[in-house]
């Protein structure tokens, strides 16, 4: 297999990555910032390592070269995917990355003539964000052709790594949002929620920015899609609360505070958390005429499904990449691709009213 590179070996979900792929055959390039503990991590898996910033990018395009492949897992990805996907498009390499962040896709989609051009892969999202709810997506889209809703609504996400708790630090202040007539739409934190029955029970979900206001669209046309997640009636509350210091949570000074208590105080799922739990998310389209149809995907906890996405998704593109420019998973590998992977199931019904 071609040589490819990890980006962020070192973080908590990199990490995960590097020691799974090794544990598959698999002697991805190690990389990262941090010389030392990159370099104890290489020496640990057997692999070879590289060390560089994102700050130059004579440095970035140098350590990437020769590789046919980055996965990049180092965030917050909105300010370090630009100068990683900047160097992939000049040396040739396909970018992966694990980001859940909608400006990253937003601005990854932009630039699918230049990878066109340059016959590489840009596809972001190769995580729990945004895999499963991806495969989801275009699966009901294809049940239900011309559907013009789509909503989403992931249940059971868990703990948070450190990497995550701060780029959610990042966008805080920043309110939800919703996509309507094809444009994202800023909405108050907490604003909207409704109910959803899954597994047997009635559960209530608030609108949330996730990813797919971003891939499911381009991974479907649909233009119409909300977005939820599973809270507490109080953590709605919290968040409706948070929406009132939104000028406050976007100052750099209470962001890097927040940020500081992220690292002194997180860390991430243990193994047991990550081997014993599970998500699910519920999907739902609906037609102009008001037909509709639902679907569900079960996938193993959030981070061990990320590790699981991510690899296959190294492998796919390694040995039969897509047509080069921007790829949402889906588009990619085409909607089943959740349900061959280990633990993870799709259930969505062949057409409307099966």
């Amino acid at each position: 297999m071609r040589e490819w590179v990890l980006y962020g070996a070192n973080g908590y979900t990199g990490d995960l990555i590097a020691r799974q792929a090794v544990s598959e055959g698999l002697r991805p390039i190690l990389a990262g910032r941090d010389a030392t503990a990159i370099r104890r991590l290489a020496g640990e898996l057997g692999c070879q390592a590289r060390v560089f910033g994102l700050d130059d990018p004579g440095a970035v395009l140098g350590g990437v070269a020769g590789s046919a492949l980055v996965l990049h897992a180092a965030g917050p990805f909105s300010r370090t995917s630009a100068p990683m996907v900047a160097a992939c498009l000049e040396s040739g390499a396909h970018y992966l990355d694990i980001t859940g962040e909608i400006p990253v896709f937003e601005a990854c989609r932009k630039l699918d003539p230049a990878a066109r051009d340059r016959g590489v892969v840009v596809m972001p999202g190769v995580g729990f964000d945004v895999v499963p709810s991806d495969c989801l997506a275009k699966a009901l889209a294809e049940a239900l052709p011309g559907a013009i809703r789509l909503e989403l609504a992931i249940f059971s996400l868990g703990e948070l790594s450190r990497g995550t708790a701060k780029t959610m630090i990042e966008h805080l202040g920043e309110g939800s949002a919703v996509r309507e007539h094809g444009r994202l739409v800023p909405i108050s934190p907490g604003s909207r929620t409704r109910t959803v029955r899954i597994g047997g029970r009635e559960r209530q979900v608030v609108a949330v920015p996730w990813g797919d206001l971003a891939t499911a669209y381009a991974s479907t046309g649909i233009e119409n899609i909300t977005t939820w997640m599973s809270f507490p009636r109080g953590q709605i509350r919290g968040m409706r609360a948070l929406g009132l210091l939104g000028p406050l949570l976007r100052r750099k000074a209470v962001i890097k505070l927040l940020q500081g208590i992220v690292d002194r105080r997180v860390t991430g799922p243990s193994e047991q958390v990550r081997e014993t739990g599970s998500a699910e998310i519920w999907g739902r389209v609906e037609a102009a005429d008001g037909r509709a149809v639902e679907g569900r995907v079960r996938v193993p906890e959030g981070y061990k499904t990320t590790v699981i996405t991510a690899l296959a998704s190294v492998r796919r593109i390694l040995a039969e990449p897509p047509a080069p420019g921007y790829h949402t998973p889906a588009t990619a590998f085409g909607s089943g691709f959740i349900a061959s992977l280990p633990g993870c199931s799709l259930q969505v019904p062949d057409q409307a009213g099966a």
